[in-house]
């Protein structure tokens, strides 16, 4: 991940309730393998949370200015290191009107990803721990806690130039501490949101369940195109990227590489071109097959608990809410 300009910057703020202290860097940090290593873990931190929002920017005002020195950053009508500066001064005012944070480490990273241009901004607190010495002496020491990360965000500043539609160029993390300590966060960016996760996700799954039903595929086969869309969406969930809805059709059905895509356009479930995946809702999916003696049964797991109710003890299931296509055949079969 090639990095065009990072920089630190370290907010000051006591918890008793006193203001902030501005500190600044006054020049960007130079390249070096250890500001690579704490990008890298970073953006592994990042992409594993969960619950993360998406949006796009607010248009630029003097509540939302983030945006607009952004803009004259990438025009470089404002250098690197006074964006940085300015867009930290906003945050510290932030922080002190809603009092709901101690400070800490603000990095900033203008970098690339094959193709893509990024900018994350992330605050960062210290844990306490030990080291030893090469002279085996042991003493206390302080490191970042990225596994402990509550306040970032991502901007896919490729998406944001170049498709003027998007809903879902920003990514943030939703704090499980309160909504108004990532509220305050997000108000900083200057973002609303536009996509939403875990909705979209369940769109997704429901639209493959369709689909598996409407082309009545063996277990075998329901089975496998089960595995290659968690395979391929839990991966874009790791790698912090979204899933591709014709990407995806093509590895359901390598012969019909735009099967799933057609069902999806054609039944008009609303899914964007591209979904930020929720990888909390993708482990819950699964599909429950079997076939026996003239009978076929199959369903998601979400619905076991819910419309199937199975008991251990006698090994029988029972359905609720069955499709008004099958109450219809077996009334007139009664009839």
């Amino acid at each position: 991940m090639p990095i065009q300009h990072s920089i630190v910057h370290l907010i000051d703020k006591k918890p008793d309730g006193s203001p902030s202290v501005l500190h600044p860097r006054d020049s960007e940090l130079p390249a070096s393998e250890a500001v690579e290593n704490m990008l890298a873990d970073l953006n592994d931190s990042y992409n594993a949370k969960q619950g993360k929002g998406w949006g796009f920017f607010h248009s630029e005002s003097g509540s939302y200015p983030f945006s607009g020195w952004l803009k004259k950053y990438l025009d470089g009508s404002l250098g690197f290191v006074e964006f940085s500066e300015t867009s930290v001064e906003h945050l510290r005012k932030l922080m002190d009107e809603s009092n709901l944070s101690v400070g800490g480490h603000i990095f900033i990273c203008h970098y690339n990803q094959g193709l893509t241009d990024y900018l994350s901004i992330a605050l960062m607190h210290h844990s306490e721990g030990v080291a030893v010495s090469a002279e085996l002496d042991v003493s206390p020491s302080r490191h970042l806690d990225l596994g402990q990360l509550h306040l970032a965000a991502r901007i896919n500043l490729s998406e944001w130039k170049n498709n003027l539609n998007s809903r879902q160029y920003v990514s943030f993390i939703k704090s499980k501490t309160g909504k108004r300590v990532s509220d305050y966060f997000r108000d900083f960016i200057g973002c609303q949101e536009g996509v939403d996760g875990p909705g979209e996700t369940r769109t997704l799954l429901k639209a493959f369940s369709d689909f598996v039903e409407a082309e009545d595929l063996p277990d075998q086969s329901a089975r496998e195109k089960t595995g290659a869309l968690l395979d391929y969406a839990t991966s874009q969930c790791k790698n912090g990227a979204t899933v591709s809805l014709e990407e995806l059709s093509g590895l359901i059905d390598e012969d019909r590489p735009r099967a799933f895509y057609d069902h999806i356009r054609n039944k008009d479930y609303g899914l964007s071109p591209e979904i930020p995946a929720d990888k909390k809702i993708l482990s819950k999916f699964r599909r429950f097959t079997g076939r026996s003696e003239g009978m076929s049964i199959s369903f998601d797991s979400h619905l076991l608990g819910n419309k199937v109710e199975f008991n251990e003890e006698s090994g029988t299931l029972t359905l609720s809410g069955l499709p008004t296509q099958l109450i219809d055949q077996l009334k007139r079969a009664k009839a």
